[in-house]
């Protein structure tokens, strides 16, 4: 067993693992935060995407030993106490989900998109997708959904930025 030390949603764990686990089985076997999916094993279907770091990474191909040391948030650590996180609500009221399966690990790839490009287009929001599948639905709404939210975060930005001290 190996001992790893990481930041989850903020919180600080500890956790005794075997060395081949994967990243996904620590997130939810192990810490109980089912959000985070798993659909294919293999990282084609991005449905168990993940921060590490601040960067995107599908969990099921990272070992849960390779984590030690970093800070990751699922799906469960984006939203705001009581609340929705612009993505989060975009989904809902775009309706870019269905059965929402794949929804957590698009959020958090879009996530991941917008942090780099706040104001993408729908080829570079379509790009950024291409390693995530959904099965029910088409992308359309997907893409309507992140071109959404990046419109409220840059009003919210801008709303932010107006009322800091100059």
């Amino acid at each position: 067993m190996e001992s790893v030390a990481l930041v989850v949603n903020g919180v600080a764990r500890t956790v005794e693992v075997e060395p081949r686990r994967l990243l996904v089985q620590l997130i939810r076997e192990d810490l109980g935060l089912t959000g985070t999916h798993v659909g294919c094993d293999t990282s084609q279907c991005g449905a168990c995407t993940v921060h590490m770091d601040g960067v995107a990474v599908k969990s099921c191909t990272v070992l849960a030993v390779q984590a030690d040391g970093s800070s990751v948030t699922t799906i469960e650590g984006m939203a705001p106490e009581g609340g929705l996180h612009p993505l989060q609500a975009a989904f809902w009221e775009k309706h870019g989900l269905q059965c929402g399966f794949c929804t957590p690990g698009m959020i958090m790839t879009a996530a991941d998109l917008l942090a780099s490009d706040t104001d993408p287009d729908d080829d570079a929001i379509r790009h950024a997708l291409e390693g995530n599948f959904c099965r029910c639905t088409g992308y359309h709404n997907i893409v309507a959904a992140i071109r959404e939210a990046a419109n409220k975060m840059q009003v919210g930005a801008a709303t932010s930025a107006e009322g800091a001290p100059r």
